[in-house]
């Protein structure tokens, strides 16, 4: 079956009565677990970012605790706890939320207790993560960016490959 395109899709929607479209909605949260996520998102939390974000930071927290000192199931709970904030990020749609949520898994990443810049797996996932943060910044306003380059710099300096001695 090939998908129809997105105004398609709006023009057919536009059609339909109430009762219809919330059948619909219901229906499509049954298929999937984003498909759910993503309608809680827009129903119950899009009004609120700041409530959002701190749950959104307390659920990746919480993913970061069950991180092993075994430093291959530690790589598996980082790959988890990024496929979370990439959800909320992508749900939102926001980039102050974006950086936000980006710069907690980086400082959840330095905290975690492993020496994630002796990995070249791990220390490639942390600068990919703060090159996003860089292009989201310049998407804000300047206010913004000034608020958040402080926090930017201090992840930089902390994701700097310290001398081998």
């Amino acid at each position: 079956m090939t998908p129809a395109t997105i105004s398609e899709i709006k023009s057919a929607l536009s059609l339909l009565s109430q009762k219809e479209l919330i059948a619909l909605c219901v229906k499509l949260a049954g298929f999937r677990k984003e498909n759910k996520q993503l309608l809680t998102y827009i129903l119950f939390e899009a009004d609120d970012p700041a409530l959002f974000i701190k749950n959104a930071k307390e659920e990746i927290s919480s993913i970061f605790a069950q991180a092993s000192s075994n430093m291959y199931l530690a790589k598996k709970t980082y790959r988890k706890a990024l496929k979370t904030v990439t959800d909320y990020i992508r749900f939102s749609g926001n980039k102050t939320i974006e950086v936000e949520l980006l710069i907690h898994f980086c400082h959840c990443m330095n905290n975690s207790g492993n020496s994630i810049h002796q990995y070249p797996v791990t220390s490639n996932m942390y600068n990919r993560q703060i090159s996003k943060i860089e292009k989201a910044l310049q998407s804000l306003h300047e206010d913004l960016q000034y608020d958040y380059s402080g926090k930017v710099e201090t992840l930089k300096d902390i994701g700097k490959p310290k001398g081998y001695y």
